[in-house]
């Protein structure tokens, strides 16, 4: 059974005295300092996410800026690449310009020494012609007229022709 004495009661007084103080003492701060602790542990929780969210978002922005860094940097180098095929072109056809002026020039270079040769060898031959016909009719007509025998003998051969060349 159970014995119920002063003591027994002294006891359960001084347990609940005890209760009562540790309460008021212990109790109130160390729930009020796990409360504190448990808002800033709210609060740490809040702030890392809204930390993450802004931390995708600013990712989404960069990548989002790499992307049109990406694009901008192949639209630049398919400028470059069109104006390197754009010039490449027109220095082509700039040399072929020039290819083309250099043998038109060329060809009027050779027409005008066979224009002066075929003068050179008019002229040799009319001396030559003069020449020969000096000797063969010496004494019955005059220089003059010898050179328009001679002229007249000249226009009459072949004008397509001197010789082997062409004129």
């Amino acid at each position: 059974m159970i014995d119920i004495n002063a003591t027994l009661v002294a006891q359960m007084l001084n347990f609940l005295i005890l209760v009562v103080v540790l309460r008021l003492v212990a109790y109130k701060p160390i729930v009020k300092m796990l409360k504190e602790r448990e808002e800033r542990i709210a609060g740490s929780i809040e702030k890392a996410d809204a930390d993450m969210a802004e931390a995708e978002a600013v990712l989404k922005d960069y990548k989002a800026q790499l992307a049109s860094a990406r694009v901008k940097a192949q639209d630049i180098m398919d400028k470059a690449e069109k104006r390197a095929q754009d010039e490449h072109s027109a220095k082509i056809q700039e040399t072929h310009s020039e290819i083309k002026q250099m043998k038109e020039a060329a060809q009027q270079q050779i027409q005008r020494e066979r224009s002066q040769a075929v003068e050179q060898l008019k002229s040799q031959m009319v001396v030559l012609s003069m020449a020969a016909a000096q000797k063969i009719v010496s004494k019955n007509m005059d220089a003059a007229e010898n050179e328009a025998l001679i002229g007249e003998f000249i226009d009459q051969l072949d004008k397509d022709k001197i010789g082997d060349l062409p004129c």
